[in-house]
């Protein structure tokens, strides 16, 4: 897909030779690497910022909309289409962030023109939008002309709502980026568009960061005689703590406007001669010694398909640095069927060596590999100690062998079974793998009874996807059975990365089994695990308890 898309996007920047633009000024230049005969940087071209695309299938309509000029005929149509990345005249971002919710909500409003179309005709154009990190796209309005196009949610399961039928319209290119299409714009005419995503609010050592994906390449910039480029940047910023906060960084040139108990607000607004070339990164730290935590409560709107409130209970580590973490008892399942071939078990490889070296004294492992058969590093958890580990390396690299296919339920029970006398440890699953399995809910509800009789002390599952193949969702939906956390690497390049990410997230716990009670006039309760043992709930109408854990990330 990712390939696809920046062939289109290389044909399209050849063919914004043909314009000539108000002023006499020359066509954008394509970006280095695209010279003839040198293939192009597929990275290169993809968006790196909110942009538009004009999708052009007839390449004799490419044509300025304001100076026509002479342009010889060009025969044939393209196919596929080629796309030109349309001129941008305004932008303004705004970034709500609450630090109980764990979540950055993003408000993008801004406006292309078709500058590469003659008036006299039309094409579709395209919209695409990369999300940060676990991005998720909340809605989107578009308006060309007189016409409204907005996103709307449907319940598949209500007969009565409004059948639809099937497009290419809009969707997911791939975990990050969200695409929609906007039928027959005229050459010349504006584009006002406003995008609404979610990403996640990262946690680390104490700071709360954010990155938006906010770097513009040249070629959408007007020509500045022509349009006066005025950006502007709207930062919220809710610690839910009364706590000190403290300033870590920003990438932007960022000026308080105001402060209000727990909410602050900050801004940017400049004239500027080209668009942002960097994310917009924003970074700060809660001041505390100790455990602390907070409440946040969120009614719903009007315009919420979803009217139940919501509350987040969160709970933050503190900064001490002697704090002591559960001794743990890990057990490594990692998946080496045949697609696991080369690059992704060799970074698997590394990633549990590194994770082998920072268990402390104290603690066991174990490492179990599967494909169409099972094998075990040791048959009993081995205690930590350089010796150990050593040969578990050795081990590892007899024994990660791509071949066969995926058996996940014999190495679960496997796992549990080394994990039933965890020496008064904390148990902990963590399991890697790039492929589909069967039978998925069966295994979601066997483990769920497995987990419940163990009691409080069952073994916290953690997931790792590799790949756009693996099925997520049941290894998100394990994961949250597991009380444990979810992660996943699209290419083979950050897949060593991520999962140590993952894997020191999951085995720092400093407090477990934290309980809640709800109230007597909360009856219905919708659980989501979010960050640093933090509990988001949807409010309705029976009594629940709900349990977490306590992370220092």
């Amino acid at each position: 897909m990712e390939d696809d898309f920046s062939r289109a996007v290389e044909d399209g920047l050849k063919l914004s030779k043909r314009l000539v633009l108000p002023g006499g000024a020359a066509p954008p230049r394509p970006p280095a690497g695209m010279e003839r005969y040198a293939a192009p940087d597929v990275a290169s071209l993809l968006p790196v910022a909110p942009m538009a695309y004009a999708v052009v299938t007839d390449p004799a309509a490419v044509d300025s909309p304001d100076v026509p000029s002479y342009q010889p005929h060009v025969y044939g149509r393209l196919n596929p289409p080629a796309l030109i990345p349309l001129q941008m005249r305004e932008v303004d971002l705004r970034v709500d962030c609450a630090a109980g919710c764990a979540t950055a909500e993003v408000t993008l409003r801004a406006r292309w023109w078709l500058h590469c179309l003659t008036r006299s005709r039309d094409c579709d154009c395209r919209v695409v939008v990369p999300m940060g990190e676990e991005g998720s796209i909340l809605g989107a309005e578009v308006t060309v002309g007189k016409i409204s196009y907005n996103t709307h949610v449907i319940d598949v399961d209500d007969n009565n709502a409004v059948r639809i039928a099937k497009t290419e319209g809009a969707g997911l290119l791939k975990r990050q980026f969200f695409s929609l299409t906007i039928p027959k714009v005229v050459g010349g005419e504006d584009i006002f568009a406003t995008i609404r995503w979610s990403q996640k609010l990262l946690y680390d050592n104490g700071h709360f960061s954010v990155d938006i994906p906010f770097r513009f390449p040249q070629y959408v910039n007007p020509l500045p005689k022509l349009f006066t480029k005025k950006e502007k940047i709207q930062l919220i910023v809710n610690s839910g703590v009364s706590k000190e906060v403290l300033l870590q960084g920003t990438s932007h040139p960022l000026k308080e406007k105001s402060r209000q108990g727990e909410k602050m607000c900050f801004l940017h607004e400049a004239v500027v001669e080209n668009w942002s070339i960097k994310d917009f990164t924003f970074a700060y730290s809660v001041y505390s010694g100790d455990v602390s935590g907070g409440v946040l409560v969120q009614r719903s709107t009007l315009r919420d398909y979803d009217d139940r409130d919501m509350f987040c209970i969160f709970l933050l580590p503190g900064n001490k640095q002697n704090r002591k973490v559960f001794r743990k008892a890990v057990v490594f399942i990692v998946d080496t069927s045949a697609s696991m071939q080369g690059k992704p078990i060799e970074n698997v490889k590394n990633a549990i060596s590194t994770a082998l070296s920072e268990l402390a004294k104290g603690d066991y492992f174990n490492i179990v590999t599967f494909n169409d058969e099972l094998h075990s590093f040791s048959s009993c958890l081995e205690k930590v100690n350089e010796k150990a580990i050593e040969n578990a390396i050795n081990w590892m690299n007899l024994n990660f062998v791509a071949q066969g296919g995926t058996d996940i339920v014999h190495p679960l029970n496997e796992a549990l079974a080394l994990l039933s006398n965890s020496h008064e440890t904390l148990p902990q699953i963590f399991l890697v793998t790039d492929g589909s399995v069967e039978d998925e809910r069966n295994i979601c509800h066997t483990l769920k009874t497995e987990l419940t009789n163990r009691g409080s002390m069952s073994p916290r599952i953690s997931t790792f996807g590799l790949g756009s193949y693996c099925n997520h969702y049941f290894l998100r939906m394990l994961a949250s059975i597991g009380k444990g956390h979810y992660d996943a690497a699209f290419d083979t390049g950050s897949i060593e990365g991520r999962m140590l990410q993952w894997f020191q997230k999951a085995s720092t716990t400093i407090v477990t089994n934290i309980s809640i009670d709800a109230t007597q006039d909360c009856q219905v309760f919708e659980v989501s695990p979010l960050l640093a043992s933090l509990s988001g709930c949807h409010l309705s109408s029976c009594q629940e308890k709900v349990t977490s854990d306590l992370h220092i990330y």
